[in-house]
């Protein structure tokens, strides 16, 4: 197998399909169309295709020519709810929708992987499970695995790829261990007493309690975590009162905590405590509630070193980065690496020249297209040496 020949020759397949993606995007659990286009180029390879799993997610199973372990390989599918202001002939024309994350590049390059892959079935000992995965930006993976994406055949090991606009083309990014956080997105709303702006002493102010809450939130992170473990507790949205004269009834405060290590608990449990105890002194109440956005993403140590091997064939040593990679950012991808060894990593589209150096979730962020067959490339070879060549 001539694995840059025969993905040089589909090279215009494999951006025909990016492009494709990136035009019509499509909103988590609403990736009805892509679905489709997925699903019917998998049956068109050959495979045995599963449409439906997680409501629009695709599943595809290659079976090797000798029997061995399984492993999954998954992309994710959906688009974000933003408006696109690239100048490019693929424009999104959903309006308010855009692929601003690289999700259609992914698609493309598993697509491409399956295609070659099952050309060469007869060769791979094994299996190998395509997973194409709904609405990744709010946790799709959970309920893929509810639905058993992870059995018949019982999945060993799982890997995924994030093109990564902080990384330039031609380079990988991977670590063993925590690579990208736990999220945990909390509201907070705080009841006070309402009144007359002229006349605070009759009423309790909860804005109050609030900016001290706030103030001691940064305290605790600044001074409380060990500054080794990445703590983060960030207040993105405030909401309360409706005149300049009135003093509100309660405010609604909503944010996220996110940990690059494991113990996220404790920290929610002493961000809570330090909630009550503010709230007495200043006599209001409090009602407070967490959403699990991500878990954390840890990389598996064997798993990792295979990525770092096949990148060696792909882009070599020197451009496989190793450190300061792991991210304050979530991946769904972590509920897979939860289950079983895997390995999650970026593959640099960042060009100035070309302009993908945006940042992710940017009106403005496009990928290098070239990096599309290092994706491919790194999917191949890390089946092959997960299956062919791994004890």
């Amino acid at each position: 197998m001539n694995i840059k020949e025969e993905i040089a020759q589909l090279k215009k397949e494999l951006i025909n399909l990016r492009r494709e993606f990136h035009k019509y995007p499509e909103l988590g659990f609403q990736e009805y169309r892509t679905s489709k286009i997925i699903s019917s180029y998998l049956e068109e390879c050959g495979l045995e295709v599963k449409e439906g799993i997680a409501k629009t997610g695709v599943t595809a199973l290659l079976k090797g020519g000798e029997p061995g372990r399984t492993i999954l390989l998954r992309s994710d599918m959906d688009a974000l709810p933003i408006s696109e202001e690239n100048d490019i002939p693929y424009k999104s024309v959903n309006k308010g929708v855009m692929h601003a994350c690289g999700h259609d590049g992914h698609m493309a390059m598993l697509l491409i992987a399956a295609k070659i892959l099952a050309k060469h079935k007869k060769e791979i000992k094994g299996n190998v499970k395509f997973a194409f995965q709904p609405n990744e930006e709010d946790a799709g993976a959970e309920i893929m695995i509810s639905e058993g994406i992870l059995e018949n055949p019982t999945v060993d090991a799982a890997l995924g790829i994030h093109l990564w606009s902080p990384i330039e083309t031609g380079k990988i990014g991977i670590v063993s261990g925590p690579i990208m956080a736990s999220s945990y997105y909390f509201k907070l709303i705080i009841h006070g007493k309402g009144g007359h702006g002229g006349a605070p002493h009759l009423s309790i102010n909860p804005i109050n309690c609030a900016i001290n809450i706030m103030q001691a939130a940064q305290n605790m992170q600044t001074n409380e975590m060990d500054a080794l473990k990445p703590t983060v507790i960030t207040f993105c949205r405030v909401n309360c009162g409706s005149s300049p004269i009135i003093i509100p009834e309660k405010i609604e405060i909503e944010g996220s905590i996110r940990c690059l290590h494991n113990g996220t608990e404790e920290v929610q449990k002493r961000f809570e405590e330090i909630i009550k105890n503010i709230c007495n002194l200043h006599r209001t109440t409090y009602d407070l509630e967490f959403k699990c956005g991500n878990i954390l993403l840890n990389n598996d140590y064997e798993m990792t070193e295979l990525v770092k091997k096949a990148g060696a064939e792909v882009v070599k040593n020197k451009n496989i980065l190793d450190s300061e990679i792991s991210v304050m950012l979530g991946e769904d991808f972590a509920e897979f690496a939860a289950r079983v060894p895997s390995a999650f990593y970026f593959i640099g589209i960042a060009n100035r020249d070309k302009e993908t150096d945006f940042p992710h979730h940017h009106p403005h962020f496009n990928i290098d297209e070239d990096a599309l067959s290092i994706g491919v490339e790194m999917h191949i070879r890390a089946v092959l040496e997960y299956l062919n060549n791994r004890k």
